[in-house]
């Protein structure tokens, strides 16, 4: 995909190497219906990013700290919606919008991706918070500080590196959709439903640059997630580090005599 970005095609098949050429980067829009087709999926993947991570932060919170009345149940329903084939999620979405009267469009393929991405940002955030010391929360409840305080000041940094790859893999399923927003979809038109009707005709060089391009995102949010996460790291452990070491005596209490004996000169 990336190489194939910068072919130098003439026809409408980019499949053989025919020469370096910028031309497609600089003619990235060109395609007005292609852009369209990117803006609604990156409209819609922003968007169910959005709500998924904060539904499924407090959703995986909460099943790491609380014991309650269906809390297997839900355990049960998280994994089943991981654990469930697209086409069925797809058909039975498509069934339940059908049945209440719902028009298709970009909310209902914002309702199926919040329901397909929630699951795997709850179980990537509370995988992180179960390990997290109970200690530190009630030290700062101690100290004054509210339910919203220490959440942001003390949960979040802890959990941070979990909501961050929750909210990733949330963004890339949204973007890489396929199946379930055929179903729901409508007359929307998401970019992989455009690339694969463009597939009868030709697709167009532009689409590898566009790969490209969120490919690229993504990894620069990836490497900058893990270099603030073991600059953290590091930096927590320098403070913990840093402390200044008392003088000890030896098994002989040759430090505790030297000691005395240097009051005594001294007075």
């Amino acid at each position: 995909m990336i190489l194939f970005g910068f072919n130098d095609v003439q026809g409408k098949q980019n499949f053989r190497w025919e020469g370096f050429t910028l031309e497609w980067y600089a003619r990235l829009f060109d395609r007005s219906d292609l852009t369209r087709a990117l803006v609604n999926s990156l409209a819609i993947a922003f968007a169910s990013t959005a709500v998924t991570t904060v539904l499924g932060t407090f959703a995986g919170l909460a099943l790491a700290r609380y014991r309650f009345r269906g809390r297997r149940a839900a355990d049960l329903l998280l994994f089943m919606a991981i654990a469930c084939p697209e086409l069925v999620m797809g058909a039975s979405l498509l069934s339940m919008f059908v049945t209440f009267g719902v028009p298709r469009g970009a909310p209902t393929i914002l309702v199926a991706h919040v329901m397909f991405s929630i699951a795997f940002v709850t179980v990537t955030v509370r995988a992180r918070a179960v390990g997290l010391d109970p200690a530190v929360g009630e030290a700062a409840r101690d100290l004054g500080a509210g339910p919203w305080m220490r959440f942001r000041l003390v949960t979040l940094p802890m959990i941070r590196p979990g909501v961050v790859a929750g909210a990733l893999l949330a963004f890339v399923l949204s973007v890489d959709d396929f199946v379930v927003t055929s179903f729901t979809g409508g007359a929307t038109v998401t970019f992989p439903l455009w690339v694969y009707g463009s597939t009868r005709t030709g697709t167009p060089p532009q689409v590898n640059v566009m790969g490209t391009l969120i490919f690229a995102v993504g990894v620069l949010i990836a490497v900058g997630s893990a270099r603030r996460t073991f600059r953290g790291r590091d930096a927590a452990g320098t403070g913990t580090g840093s402390g200044r070491a008392e003088p000890q005596a030896d098994g002989t209490g040759k430090g505790t005599h030297e000691e005395t004996d240097g009051h005594r000169r001294g007075r």
